[in-house]
């Protein structure tokens, strides 16, 4: 589903800043995996080239057999649209549209009918047991609940593919726990393919794997070294 063959980016200033160095990656179809590292390791960095939201410079990225290379504004949206579903930290929901309002958006961008993305996103609702929330604005939510609306808005699409950045980051540790039960669901229930970027070693223990990445470069985990709490 996924192929990254010695992956390069750097981002130019006076200092250019290499940010990934060569990085290798498969992801199979129906996998749930975790991206984990320090901040400034390149997860974020690398999780963006997944989404097509950034270009790498050099290597190649297969996605479901495509290779993925300096497309247009056009054609990656369309790419993005078809096969990827985006569930962030931060919600990034529209305050001045309801629950169903925003889980509907992506299909508006889609040309389809009020009536029928209306139908599809209560439907998404109904699965994330939020159809009694679908006309609260997202203010009206709890942090839980919005990112159930968030997590609907991505499976709205029916996408091949969610990518998760740091999705329990702004939670605390019971409702984390409910959205990775969510993740798990749509994983094995509905086959979809789960990368999850996040720092807590919770999440990276519910998913079938770990891909740690340090400086740049995926490592095994005897190779991470921890550094010491020193205080001054």
């Amino acid at each position: 589903m996924i192929r990254l063959t010695d992956i390069n980016k750097t981002y130019p200033g006076a200092v250019p800043l290499h940010v990934l160095k060569g990085i290798n990656l498969t992801v199979d179809k129906g996998e749930l995996v975790s991206i984990m590292g320090a901040s400034g390791s390149g997860k974020s960095t690398l999780l963006n080239i997944l989404g097509i939201l950034d270009n790498y410079d050099s290597g190649e990225y297969h996605l479901d057999g495509t290779l993925i290379k300096n497309l247009s504004e056009n054609r990656a949206a369309e790419y993005r649209n078809r096969m990827i579903g985006f569930v962030f930290q931060s919600f990034n929901l529209i305050n001045y549209k309801n629950a169903l309002e925003n889980v509907a958006l992506p299909l508006f961008y889609q040309g389809v009918s009020r009536r029928k993305r209306n139908i599809l996103a209560m439907e998404q609702l109904e699965k994330m047991g939020l159809a009694d929330r679908s006309h609260h604005l997202p203010g009206e939510l709890s942090g839980g609940q919005k990112q159930r609306v968030a997590i609907a808005r991505a499976m709205i699409t029916n996408p091949s593919i969610i990518l998760a950045d740091e999705p329990t980051g702004a939670l605390d540790s019971t409702t984390s726990r409910d959205v990775m039960t969510l993740f798990k669901q749509l994983n094995r229930e509905e086959g979809k393919t789960i990368v999850i970027v996040t720092h807590d070693p919770g999440v990276g223990k519910q998913c079938d794997r770990v891909i740690r990445i340090s400086d740049g470069l995926i490592v095994p985990d005897d190779n991470i070294i921890t550094q010491p709490n020193i205080s001054l």
